[in-house]
Parts: structure tokens; sequence; C-alpha cells
């Protein structure tokens, strides 16, 4: 099977992961600059300095095929407080990136949120703030007038990622956990942002699309036909996606998604969270409207009942089976036997990326297409000392079978219209540092210079023929 003509193949990226430069050009301070000072582990400094060295990264992807590239805009190098007074500096690097792009063949698609709102709008209660919302809307209509070069747009990266790690889990700023409340809050507010974000483009009477990109970690009992670890897969699935997928792409939340929430909240005696008529007008306006959905996925979930306090742990240095989540109310994350794991204890399930996008073109009709808007693995990789290419075999095995599902959905209907490396090239990362590597070009952060990597030649045979080429298949494999 090959895939479309007019199918992208892209690379992904986030501003402040890839960018560096994070003092210069006038470039406000966000959540993320004092959360890792004070922790002192890692520095988002210098990333992989796209701000400066993105002209070689779209030299790279148009060699090596890539016809689309996403991209994240920093709020706070537009608006270094997140509001009023804007920053030209910020918005003139924009337009010498998307003029590169262009340049090299490679379609932008741009984010406005990607994990990184401006220190003041964080301060101020982020997402559960809703004034925070208007000035989010304001930005939003900004960059749309500003940049009529972009023809597709996305509103918010992974807003499940944002509210689960702000208030759950505690890997993001300002690092709370097991406030389920605040939690659901959040995702709700993030909905409500999104949405008016997507009418007040369509009200602009814009030409291009606008879409959203949820990062969807498919739900499984992990003892299929084990009743109470169903009902823990359900709860499970409803804090990481079935809230947002009701809320984004059928513009009302369903009486058994707001039951399981609410099952949730009590478990944890906690207030249920605030929902107005006005909030349901909103959303089921942008769904009608919205053009296209985004899909990260990366892995799937297996869970147990469970009936204890919550406790986790995150695996941020690649230390295999360190990771603990059990969330009271909800379930006990395992990983049934038989199934691969990373280093980062994320399980390796293809079937898990073909059934979301089922699940989306079955429960979801209003959705149009979909993207894959990011796909890949984390390996601890090195330039190895005779000079040879990275061999990242298992890179290329874990894309192949992906791609597979994909083209599976595909054949069953689902109208995927592209698909985006994590990461186009190895950059920052938000929890684990330097040291977990996703591109298809290594980095040598000291001397900032790119290196293909196997995988990026047989990404190329991919993009030349439209064909999933055999695992095995490597047209060029260079030395330095």
């Amino acid at each position: 099977m090959k895939f479309p003509k007019d199918f992208y193949f892209g690379g992904a990226t986030a501003a402040y992961q890839v960018e560096g430069a994070t003092h210069e050009d006038g470039r406000g301070p966000i959540l993320w600059d004092p959360f890792l000072e004070k922790q002192g582990t890692f520095s988002p400094d210098p990333a992989c300095n796209f701000y400066h060295e993105y002209p070689e990264d779209l030299r790279l992807s148009k060699q090596f095929g890539l016809n689309a590239i996403r991209v994240s805009i920093a709020w706070s190098r537009i608006f270094p407080t997140g509001s009023g007074k804007v920053e030209p500096r910020g918005v003139a690097f924009y337009h010498r990136l998307f003029a590169e792009c262009k340049k090299d063949g490679v379609e932008p698609f741009v984010t406005l949120h990607h994990f990184d709102s401006p220190l003041p709008i964080n301060e101020s209660g982020d997402w559960l703030n809703t004034e925070n919302i208007d000035k989010f809307v304001d930005y939003a209509k900004f960059c749309f007038k500003e940049f009529p070069e972009i023809h597709y747009w996305i509103t918010i990266n992974e807003p499940t990622s944002m509210a689960v790690q702000q208030w759950t889990t505690g890997t993001f700023p300002p690092g709370e956990k097991y406030n389920f409340h605040k939690t659901f809050q959040s995702e709700h507010n993030e909905n409500i942002a999104h949405a008016r974000v997507v009418n007040a483009y369509k009200e602009m009477k814009l030409p291009g699309e606008i879409g959203i990109v949820h990062a969807l970690q498919t739900v499984y009992p992990f003892e299929e036909g084990n009743a109470a670890d169903i009902h823990a897969a359900k709860k499970q699935d409803t804090l990481d996606n079935y809230l947002f997928l009701d809320g984004t792409l059928a513009g009302r939340y369903s009486d058994e998604v707001l039951d399981l929430m609410n099952e949730i909240l009590d478990a944890n005696k906690q207030a249920p969270i605030t929902i107005t008529e006005a909030d349901e007008k909103v959303l089921a306006q942008a769904a009608a409207q919205l053009d296209f959905v985004g899909v990260n996925y990366y892995f799937s979930k297996f869970v147990k009942a469970y009936d204890g306090p919550s406790e986790t742990v995150h695996n941020g240095t690649g230390k295999k089976g360190s990771s603990i989540t059990r969330l009271r109310g909800i379930g006990e994350e395992q990983v049934r036997p038989g199934i691969p794991t990373t280093d980062w204890d994320w399980p390796i399930y293809p079937k898990g990326m073909y059934d979301q996008l089922m699940r989306i073109k079955n429960n979801y009709p209003l959705v149009k297409k979909m993207y894959v808007t990011e796909n890949g693995i984390g390996l601890k990789e090195s330039l190895p000392e005779d000079g040879s290419i990275i061999d990242d075999q298992k890179r290329i095995e874990y894309v192949a079978l992906h791609l597979k599902a994909i083209q599976e959905a595909m054949a069953d209907g689902t109208n995927v219209c592209g698909y985006f490396m994590w990461s186009l090239q190895d950059m920052f990362s938000w929890t684990n540092g330097y040291s977990k590597r996703y591109g298809l070009f290594f980095v040598d952060f000291k001397t900032q210079k790119r290196y293909p990597k196997k995988s990026a030649y047989w990404f190329k045979k991919l993009t030349s023929t439209h064909e999933i080429p055999s695992t095995d298949a490597v047209d060029q494999v260079s030395s330095r």
C-alpha cells in the first residue's frame, strides 16, 4: 500500500525544546525557566540552537525528502508577559523562519501553545484562570493577522499532558500532585481556550485550516474480561483522552464521561468542576468548524483495578522498570506480559495507534481529517568513535510498525493526511534533559553539528517512494 501523493511526511519540534536563545531578542520568561533553575538538573540552553540553526535543519529536511515541519511559536517571544506590548524581534524571527520553510518546500504546521505559558500567565493561575483564556485568544488573533503565510494552525499541543503533568503527576510546573479537581478544570478550560480560538479563526474568514493536537494513549484493561480492570481502564481513559475527545471533537461531554470524571473526584473527596451553558455553546460551535485533529501517539496503557493511595514515580533517566503510576479512584498501570517497553518504560504497542485512529473515525463523525502529528521512540545514543553512522535500527523498526498500523486504519476508512516524526532533530526534553534522543538527525550539543542517522536515510526512502521500506533498506550509509 502506498501513501497518497499529497501525503505530508514531516518532522516535529517545539519552540522551548529546540530554539535555545532563551534570553535573546526580548523573549520573556516562561513557567519552565524558574522551575528548571530551581531543580538545577539541566538547562534549556542551548537546546539544539534552532533559533540560529534553523536554516541547516530545514536544509536537511529538504535533502531527506520531508515536505512538512511542525514548529511552535513561543508566546513569550511575541508577548513577553503574555499580553500588552508586542516584541518586534520575536515577530521578525518567525517571519524569517516561515520564509525559510517556504524556500525549502517544507510546509509549516504552526502550534500556538506547546507547554510554554509565559511566566506571568502561569503565576496568575495558567489555564485555571479564565482571564488567561482571553489573553490566549488575543495572542492567537494577533498571530493569525501577522502571519498570513501560514496555512495550517494548531491551537494547543497535548492539553492532556499539560493538565495531568501539572496537577496529577507533578512532572510539569508547578509540580502539584493528585489534585484531580484542578486537572479536570484545567482540561475543560483548555478545551474552551481551543474552541474560542477556532471560532475566532473562522470569524476572521481566513483561507487556511485550524486544528488541535492530542496526546492519545490508548487504554486497555490489564486483564481482558475482568470487569474491575475494564472500569479502571475507562476511568484512566477519561483522565487521559475521553474528556478532550468529547470536548473538542464532539462539542459536548457525554453523560458517561461526566459520570466517570465525577466518580474520580468523589473517590478523592474533591469538588466537581465548573462547566457553564455558555461553555457548552462555545464547544459545539468549534467542533462543527474544526478542520483536523492531530494525534500524538507513543504508547498505550494497561490498567488494573486499584484501591490504594495515589503514588507516582517518573522515569526521567531511562532506568528501565523504575516508573510507578497508581492513582486513587482510577487504577494502577502495569504492562501485559510479552509487550516490549522502552528504557523509559513506555510499552511499544502499534495496535494502540490503529485503535485510537479508528476510535476517532467511529465515535467522532464531525472530524474531517487527521494527522499523526508525533510518533517516535527515544533512545540513548552517542557518536560512534570510528566515525560511522549512528545505527538506530530500533527507531526504524518502531516507525515501520506504526506506519503499518496507520495504513491499516487508512484502509479501514480513516482520513489520515500526514505523518510527523518526533522528532526532526535531537533536542532538549522537558523532564529528561538531553539524554533521551528522538531525532532523525543527531545533534552534538557542544558543537551544534548535525549528523543524519540511519533512520534518516530510511525515512528518505519512505518519502521518495511513499511506501514503507523494508527495515533493512537504507539507500546510503555515510561516515563522518
